[in-house]
């Protein structure tokens, strides 16, 4: 998969997206000796003048690349989020006109998208240069591209993850012959599903066969399918799995948050296209600085506005508001960071090789916080596995 296609930008969004468009003699001889030696100190002198002023005439083109860099800004940025409460930093973002703010004079164009495998498609093809998106669409997109396609530049959310099934569903045993949900086949919450039922020792498959079937649909038909009694459970991001158990009766089998160490797990990153990137790192930083403003609003506002700016923005993307006690119930599943939690991503990618979705890979240089740890003047660690 190439990360830097040659295509031209798509004249319409890619199916189930929208589009948004928010630099001699003894004396004459010691004269010609101290002649030479004049010269001979004159042309070291000027040799080593040359060196010298090729010495800073290079440290100066040095010092001018990243410069020349800096003053070049991309004139668009196309940023792709989910209608989705993981996706919060970007709703934010947009809707209060915090990223647009810190792009100046770059033009930000949204697309929306279900899930991650659609989005990174996008980004691929060129169609945008960044997005918002779970951790294992971003992984397989790294290991299939051989390390060229993209850069994890900071993280967005942790936690709002959840296996909901009906309640007649006790345990992983009643899972046997039933049918569960998923966002997209890659996704995140699909890697998750297809891992956890692996563990509890049943075999799924990617064509929808197998111990249990699993259904890739996008969210709002997830809901309805749910409802309409042709889905036994999902494994879901918040709203979703608070709008199946608020509004559809199901119950939590499975919080993702009780399968990993403290509790913490990373739901939604912040990923650019390498080129974009390679050519425009002030527009990435102008991008990063408005997604740390966006987190640190998230983290301090009051919960009734915050919920307000929320429903505002899914209405927006996402086409509805959500109840009070549905935004309520997935705000307490989700820490909002800007931590990528990097050390989680080894288990994250063997997740995805157990569940058939990825395969076995390096993925030293999957991270490049730089830009990240410039714009909040701390460091958030790669725990290795890239630039910090």
């Amino acid at each position: 998969m190439s990360s830097t296609p040659e295509n031209p930008r798509p004249k319409e969004p890619a199916p189930g997206t929208t589009r948004i468009v928010a630099g001699e003699s003894g004396k004459p001889k010691r004269k010609r000796t101290l002649e030479f030696s004049l010269a001979a100190g004159l042309v070291l002198l000027i040799g080593a003048g040359a060196a010298v002023a090729s010495s800073v005439s290079r440290n100066n083109e040095a010092a001018a690349a990243p410069a020349a860099a800096d003053a070049n800004p991309a004139a668009e940025l196309r940023l792709g989020y989910f209608g989705n409460i993981t996706h919060a930093p970007a709703l934010v973002g947009v809707s209060k006109g915090l990223i647009a703010k810190d792009l100046g004079g770059t033009k930000l164009s949204t697309q929306v998208f279900n899930a991650g495998p659609a989005a990174i498609e996008a980004l691929n093809a060129g169609a945008i240069d960044a997005t918002y998106i779970g951790p294992n669409p971003a992984i397989n997109s790294y290991v299939k591209s051989a390390g060229e396609s993209v850069s994890i530049i900071a993280g967005a959310a942790s936690g709002g993850a959840q296996l909901v099934v009906k309640p007649g569903i006790n345990s992983a045993a009643d899972l046997k012959g039933k049918t569960l949900a998923s966002p997209q086949l890659g996704g995140t919450q699909d890697v998750a599903l297809r891992a956890w039922l692996g563990k509890q020792g049943y075999k799924t498959s990617t064509d929808g066969s197998g111990d249990v079937a699993i259904n890739p649909s996008e969210n709002a038909q997830t809901l309805k399918l749910f409802q309409d009694g042709k889905l036994d459970g999902a494994w879901l991001p918040e709203p979703w799995a608070s709008r199946l158990v608020l509004q559809a009766g199901a119950k939590v089998l499975v919080d993702e948050k009780d399968l990993w160490d403290k509790g913490e797990f990373i739901t939604t990153v912040l990923i650019v296209n390498k080129k974009f990137a390679a050519e425009h790192p002030a527009t990435v930083k102008a991008l990063l600085k408005g997604h740390v403003e966006s987190v640190d609003w998230l983290n301090a506002a009051p919960a009734a506005e915050k919920a307000s700016v929320l429903n505002a923005a899914l209405k927006e993307s996402a086409g509805a508001t959500l109840p009070a006690d549905v935004i309520d119930r997935s705000l307490k599943n989700i820490v909002f960071t800007v931590d990528p939690l990097a050390g989680t991503y080894k288990k994250l990618l063997q997740d995805g090789v157990d569940a058939g979705t990825t395969k076995q890979a390096d993925i030293t240089g999957i991270f490049d916080l730089t830009a990240l740890n410039a714009v909040t003047g701390k460091k958030t660690s790669a725990q290795g596995l890239g630039k910090d």
